[in-house]
């Protein structure tokens, strides 16, 4: 499935969130272990913030439902000084269902013929702000049923005289093990660089663009031992790009984001992905955030259509995993925040996804059903 991507940029004159870019939901496009910072500014903030998200995410294809996910986080972010801050969050992820459709797995990650797992979260991250600039040191952990992650990061950025560009840099290193709780992959490990350089640029009063490159560089294991042939190659390069642009539009006092991105993987799943968020702040405080987002990927190398074990040479790179086959998707969502006193907001969103091979942008993958997925994330928070 597309990951959604939410590495925000501040509008020119931006909404006050529920959770800000910083928090561990809205990490997707980060490097390991860094939660993304939440703002042009290279001054400590002078709030707190707390707050809890709790998220639930199913997804079905014809003939029944498939993955729930039960997911809630919380998220803390403190100054220390005027010149340091704190911030991290911590998740839990609880996992159940059944594999997709020509997925062919031997068990799922349980080994008992469903799909039933955990995945406990944490982030922290310390940022020192200095005469423009600021240095952000990261630390994160992941732990599953089969699959640990460790990472460490390192992050910073530099701002013009006129604080109207910054520069963004950052580097993370990331190592994994996976032990497979049916035997196939033991004490596997996987390790991971990333490298991003980044822009933000102040265009007027209204308008900002941003753009950033992450480099991805890994090698170990890839393979998927739940399924009953899958033999991926131990190196994988990918290159990221992202474009993102805010105006804000002072006759409806709304906001509008336009983002692209780019991802080249070495893997040949390389993919586009095209959103619009509109952000419309309303009476007594609440507001209305509509967004759509469309992506396309074109299938990996070594990826082969039902019926399985279509196109496997002994040897060879395979996979069956239509995750890394040719489709399209659509994502429509909207969020619905309400701002209350003393500091608190309470909002709720809901996005929906459905995915079709016709839906590339070219030739998809012929022979596969269509799936489709909802999230429905509420939340509280408040500053403090």
């Amino acid at each position: 499935m597309a990951a959604t991507e939410h590495e925000a940029i501040p509008s020119p004159r931006p909404p006050t969130p529920a959770v800000p870019a910083g928090a561990l939901l809205a990490a997707a496009l980060a490097l390991p272990g860094v939660i993304p910072a939440s703002a042009l500014a290279q001054t400590a903030p002078d709030q707190g913030l707390f707050a809890l998200k709790y998220v639930d995410y199913r997804d079905w294809q014809p003939g029944g439902d498939r993955i729930h996910v039960h997911s809630p986080a919380l998220y803390l972010l403190k100054p220390l000084s005027d010149s340091l801050a704190a911030e991290g969050s911590l998740a839990y992820d609880s996992i159940s269902g059944a594999s997709p459709l020509y997925h062919n797995t031997l068990s799922g990650a349980s080994g008992k013929g469903g799909v039933t797992d955990y995945r406990t979260a944490g982030d922290v991250k310390l940022t020192k702000y200095l005469d423009h600039a600021a240095i952000g040191v990261g630390a994160a952990i992941s732990s599953e049923r089969d699959y640990r992650s460790r990472a460490l990061s390192l992050e910073a950025r530099v701002s013009s005289d006129d604080r109207n560009r910054t520069y963004a840099f950052g580097v993370g290193v990331a190592s994994d093990r996976i032990d497979s709780t049916n035997g196939l992959a033991e004490d596997k490990h996987r390790r991971t660089v990333d490298v991003l350089l980044g822009v933000t640029q102040v265009l007027s009063a209204e308008a900002i663009v941003q753009s950033n490159l992450t480099w991805s560089s890994g090698h170990g294991y890839y393979s998927d031992p739940y399924k009953t042939i899958d033999i991926r190659p131990d190196r994988r390069r990918i290159l990221a790009w992202l474009t993102r642009y805010n105006e804000h539009l002072p006759r409806s006092d709304a906001t509008l984001s336009l983002s692209y991105r780019y991802v080249r993987d070495s893997f040949g799943s390389d993919s586009h992905t095209v959103a619009a968020t509109w952000y419309q702040p309303l009476a007594d405080g609440w507001s209305i955030k509509p967004s759509l987002r469309y992506y396309t990927q074109a299938a990996a190398d070594f990826y082969f259509d039902p019926p399985f074990p279509q196109g496997f040479s002994l040897g060879e790179p395979y996979t069956a995993d239509t995750r890394l086959s040719a489709f399209g998707a659509l994502t429509p969502g909207i969020t619905v925040a309400k701002l209350l006193p003393e500091g608190w907001t309470v909002d709720l969103k809901i996005e929906f996804y459905r995915q079709r091979a016709s839906w590339r942008a070219g030739r998809g993958s012929s022979g596969l059903e269509p799936l489709s997925a909802r999230w429905i994330q509420t939340g509280i928070s408040k500053t403090f």
